[in-house]
């Protein structure tokens, strides 16, 4: 019942509204040419400070709602026009303003440009932001938590992120792609923290100027950097209860000059978090009903360091320098009774409880060099260079009892040390410049990348932990990436066209050392793909704009996915690895509608072929092994609606719907192909209330999806409410946020793979509430910003 309920309370929550207050000024926007302008910004100021904003109905009318007498500013602003000031004296009675005149302005319409508060959620041309600082419920979330937050995202069971219903998402960090990927991507998302966010950008159609790995798309998370003149900062905390009590702690400075800026920021996050994975598996006339409680303690560090030099009004050169370090202890508790299918008694129990250490450092260093001049040419130059380090260590104790567990049948004693190394070095150019009625850029980047993974397998012998060999391996990879590209954008009328072509070299070598030899040890590549990738604009009218654009993408196989040695997950459960994993491409075509810049409607098609299959298959009469393999091809359609809206002046709202199909064709035989309709929706409303605080109301849901090609998951969601209130002058913020209310974001999944059966659930401490607590300090002084995209580029690594 709560999953019929949920997606309409969500939906519910998105619309609500209160009573109506008296307005105390008033008046209507309108232009020239086409009478009243619907949403228009109109924002009231007072000795340059924001006191109220505003949003012009259908109508063209605003009203806002009493406030103080005095002398205020008004600015009303919208995309395509200039921006219209009026001084208010507002004296002991309501004031209507009447028509207030925008005047159209050819270049504000050719820049795009909006003079107005950020939205939670924008629509873009090219890209969906997710302003993270503009949504109360994000105190005391790290990124992992605000991505099921975003709209057309879903997390999977496993971790595995969804955009638009296509897998294969490479994220980004300030442009940059990270060197992360599985499990320690994950661990360092969780480490940062929402007050170290601005925003998330989901970028499902990327130019040829990106690199072209990632079918689903990009994920940049945007990390905030203060370009305010002087010296400022803020100062932020929270603690979080759930089952165990956790806290963050930050900080961040900024020295700005005319002629230079240096920026710097801490983020910690420490405490307990717990979860629960349980596994029924059905093999060979046997059930396998797993049960395993989990517990952690993980503490993590983020530095980062800035640097910019503005040597002359053209040229900026910079330097970063990027730090992260992440610890975790960890046990778990895991009873696993054995029986035969239909007998109530287990004939035995196996009761495993593990516990563990990992750690890691992420190291990322970059230099940079931009120059721009006023006709529009511009070069910017990167290097890069990255280093991951990691080890973690497991002691699995492996204990089979009789039925009634009260004698020991035998026993199995493990470990596994698991040290992983990756550097990389990358070199990225790129040169624009306006030629003929366009602009032209051209690129190239290189980059080179070099994994080590040992597997140390360990077996308890004689009152000691022994190396076993037979069970150990190292896997060295190396690879190399050399990409150019080449882009033109032009605009023919109310046309906007772009079309692009990337070129990408690959070479690369993995090698597997053991003491086992096999045809797999060593595998080779050397292949060359082109990605094309174009889109048109149509804007009939400012109320109307159309939009189809295409591109190609790919996704590569990760590190330990060919690494053909086995790892233990459990005494009866391992993950093989397939050197032979062929990458996986997508074609997609997207069409897009944006009505009065507000409403958003998108219909895409997506054809993936030699689809990354996540397959667990039946070893013998009680062991099974996860592997990932090219056996079929996807298609996925997606309908797509966003829309922010306001239906009071004290209110503002967010409703995000996708809508999307996905088939599989199976091109091996033992794969059954599925057919899933998913629906995916986020929904959030503001509410301005009396006394400077706001309350927010938001929540995600997602129908039956399917996972890896083979899991059938049923529906998940969560609701959230958060409270606000500001004080001196706004530099004190304090936020109180309860997550997952209802605690259904636990998931639910069914597969089948030849005799094999598998039913799942899992989840976390994600019912929770969190007490955070900012300050703002120094000059409020703001600089035009550094215009500048640079990267370590799309091939730091791929880390699972």
């Amino acid at each position: 019942m709560r999953h019929i309920f949920y997606p309409l309370f969500i939906v519910f929550i998105s619309i609500s509204t209160l009573s109506a207050q008296t307005a105390a000024l008033s008046g209507t926007v309108a232009t020239a040419e086409d009478g009243p302008l619907a949403f228009a910004n109109v924002i009231l100021y007072a000795d340059s400070v924001i006191t109220k904003v505003a949003v012009t109905d259908d109508g063209g009318a605003f009203t806002f709602p009493t406030i103080a007498t005095g002398t205020y500013e008004l600015a009303v602003s919208a995309l395509g026009y200039t921006t219209y000031r009026q001084p208010v004296q507002l004296k002991d009675r309501d004031l209507s303003l009447g028509t207030l005149v925008l005047q159209a302005d050819a270049a504000v319409l050719a820049e795009a440009t909006v003079v107005a508060q950020k939205p939670i959620v924008q629509v873009l041309p090219d890209k969906t932001v997710f302003n993270v600082d503009k949504t109360i419920a994000a105190a005391g979330n790290s990124a992992w938590e605000l991505l099921r937050k975003a709209p057309g995202v879903i997390v999977d069971n496993a971790g595995g992120i969804i955009l638009e219903g296509k897998s294969g998402v490479q994220f980004y960090f300030n442009g940059k792609e990270s060197p992360l990927r599985g499990a320690d991507l994950q661990a360092y998302l969780e480490s940062l923290q929402a007050s170290d966010i601005a925003s998330i950008e989901l970028i499902t159609q990327p130019s040829s100027k990106y690199d072209a790995a990632g079918t689903a798309g990009i994920i940049n998370i945007v990390l905030k950097k203060d370009e305010r003149l002087g010296t400022n900062g803020t100062l932020n905390g929270g603690v979080t209860q759930g089952d165990f009590r956790r806290y963050t702690s930050g900080l961040t400075l900024n020295h700005r000059t005319a002629k230079s800026n240096v920026y710097g920021s801490y983020g910690g996050r420490y405490g307990e978090n717990s979860g629960f994975l349980f596994l029924r598996r059905e093999q060979g006339g046997t059930e396998f009903d797993a049960r395993t409680l989990s517990y952690s303690d993980r503490n993590s560090h983020n530095v980062r360091l800035n640097y910019d030099l503005y040597a002359t009004e053209r040229s900026t050169f910079g330097a970063a320098v990027s730090v992260n370090r992440y610890d975790s202890d960890f046990s778990s508790d895991s009873r696993t009774p054995i029986r035969p299918l239909g007998d109530e008694v287990p004939t035995s129990v196996l009761v495993a409880n593990n516990e563990g250490d990992s750690e890691s450092t992420n190291l990322t260093a970059n230099l940079n060099y931009v120059y721009e001049d006023s006709s529009g040419t511009r070069l910017t130059v990167d290097l890069d260079a990255g280093s991951y380090r990691s080890d973690g260590y497991t002691f699995q104790p492996n204990v089979y009892y009789n039925g009634r567990e009260t004698t020991v049948l035998r026993q199995n004693i493990t470990a596994q040390q698991t040290p992983v190394q990756v550097d990389l070095t990358a070199a990225k150019f790129s040169y624009e410049r306006p030629l003929g009625t366009g602009t032209l850029d051209v690129g190239a980047k290189f980059s080179l990348v070099r994994t080590d993974n040992n597997f140390g397998f360990f077996r308890f012998l004689q009152q000691e932990m022994v190396r076993d060999d037979s069970r150990s391996n190292r896997f060295v990879y190396r690879e190399n990436i050399n990409a150019g590209y080449l882009n033109y954008a032009t605009a023919i009328g109310k046309v906007k066209l772009q079309a692009g072509l990337r070129v990408e070299h690959t070479a690369s070598d993995g090698q597997l050392i053991s003491s086992q030899r096999s045809t797999s040890d060593r595998v080779q590549r050397n292949y060359t793909d082109f990605f094309p990738s174009g889109g048109l604009t149509y804007a009939p009218d400012r109320n109307h704009q159309l939009a189809l654009n295409y591109g190609r993408r790919i996704t590569r196989p990760n590190y330990s996915s060919l690494n053909p040695f086995e790892s233990k997950i459990d005494e009866l459960s391992f993950r093989r690895g397939n050197p032979f994993l062929q990458p996986q491409y997508a074609n997609t075509l997207k069409l897009t509608h944006t009505y009065k810049y507000k409403l958003n409607t998108s219909l895409s098609y997506t054809r993936i072929t030699d689809f990354f299959a996540q397959i667990t298959e039946a070893e013998g009469p009680d062991r099974n092994f996860i592997s990932t393999r090219n056996i079929a091809n996807q298609h996925v359609l997606n309908l797509g609606v966003s829309y922010p809206f306001s239906l009071t002046d004290w209110s503002n709202s967010y409703l995000s719907v996708n809508a999307y199909t996905s088939r599989y064709e199976a091109t091996q035989p033992g794969f059954v192909a599925l057919d899933q309709q998913t629906l995916s929706l986020y929904a959030q409303t503001t509410f301005r209330l009396p006394a400077a605080v706001s309350l927010e109301v938001s929540g995600w849901y997602s129908s039956p999806s399917v996972w890896g090609g083979t899991y059938q998951t049923r529906s998940l969601g969560s609701l959230n409410l958060a409270l606000q209130r500001k004080f001196w002058s706004d530099k004190l913020n304090v936020r109180l946020a309860a997550n997952d209310i209802l605690f259904t974001s636990p998931w639910e999944g069914t597969t089948r793979f030849g005799e094999l059966s598998i039913a799942g659930s899992g989840g976390w401490d994600s019912r929770y509430v969190t007490l955070s607590v900012s300050y703002s300090f120094g000059s409020d002084t703001v600089e035009k910003a550094r215009r500048r995209t640079s990267g370590v580029e799309e091939e730091e690594g791929r880390i699972e």
